[in-house]
């Protein structure tokens, strides 16, 4: 099925409700758009959740090496990975207490998305979470 991303609406709702971000692929480097788009996330009032096993801490906040190593509810998986790397991220998002899987701004995998909506989860693709945000203030 091709991707189609819920409505600027929804995507407002969503991050309305949002308490918690994990981000997948977090650096540690301010020169890198993962950490650009999720310090204003953090600066909006968001948890963020470094998820990347290359590092200790973003933010002065411990990073976990996968999705599975988060304990409880996480309300959005943002992920900064390159498009190939999302159907093995999905399968682990699957099997994890969250809501919303959300893939950065040029970041898509129809593969990916089918199976997560398959198993009726809310999937956006190709946005970017802090653009997104500024829009629905």
């Amino acid at each position: 099925m091709p991707i189609e991303n819920p409505s600027r609406e929804e995507i407002g709702q969503i991050l309305k409700k949002a308490k918690r971000i994990a981000v997948v692929g977090l650096s540690a480097n301010p020169d890198r758009t993962s950490y650009m788009v999720s310090e204003a996330m953090k600066n909006a009032g968001y948890e963020i959740i470094p998820v990347n096993p290359l590092v200790d801490e973003v933010f002065g906040i411990k990073a976990v090496a996968s999705l599975k190593d988060i304990k409880g509810h996480v309300d959005i998986v943002n992920v900064f990975r390159r498009s190939e790397f999302l159907p093995e991220i999905a399968k682990e998002f699957s099997e994890i207490d969250s809501d919303v899987f959300w893939a950065q701004l040029g970041v898509e995998n129809e593969e990916a998305y089918d199976f997560l909506k398959e198993k009726g989860y809310t999937v956006i693709m190709d946005r970017c979470i802090k653009v997104e945000h500024a829009l629905t203030k």
